[in-house]
């Protein structure tokens, strides 16, 4: 809302009514609610940053006295002037949608691989470990090693090679 405030302000228009900020927030935090909950795609997201960028500009123009308007705009100063109004929201629209799609898809890469981590996590945790509840696994007999015998009268010096004289 404030980059969109900003923007109404720096394209040669008044400050938005404390009304219309309003206004705005509601609808945009109303469409954001509504888009919530899953991935959207690139065009999902720039569709809606258009229509809000438009709801927004014309909510913003309402009660602004010099009325640059997109829909019925008298001649007036800088970007308010038609076209380059039109080509700078498009503009706008554009490069926030794919920003915003780009930042999407990594937060949800991030959320998949935090849940499966965490689901591995839970499932260690909750598995059963009492020993009746684990699978009972045979070990083979253990020989004895004889302490006597071949290597009896062996001598073993433990260290490394001494230097050649």
């Amino acid at each position: 809302m404030m980059l969109a405030a900003l923007g109404h302000l720096a394209a040669g228009g008044s400050g938005p009514a404390p009304w219309a900020m309003v206004a705005g927030t509601t609808a945009v935090t109303a469409l954001a609610a509504l888009l919530a909950g899953r991935e959207r795609s690139t065009t999902t997201i720039s569709v809606g940053l258009a229509a809000m960028q438009l709801f927004l500009h014309e909510l913003f123009a309402y009660g602004d006295p010099s009325g640059t308007s997109l829909t019925a705009h008298p001649h007036g100063q800088g970007l308010g002037e038609g076209l380059g109004m039109l080509v700078a929201h498009l503009t706008a629209t554009l490069i926030t949608g794919w920003w915003l799609a780009r930042g999407e898809a990594a937060l949800w890469t991030l959320l998949r691989a935090a849940g499966r981590r965490l689901g591995a996590v839970l499932l260690l945790l909750f598995l059963p470990t009492t020993p009746a509840a684990l699978p009972r696994v045979a070990f083979p007999a253990v020989v004895p090693v004889p302490t006597r015998g071949v290597l009896r009268h062996t001598v073993s010096r433990r260290g490394p090679p001494l230097p050649a004289a």
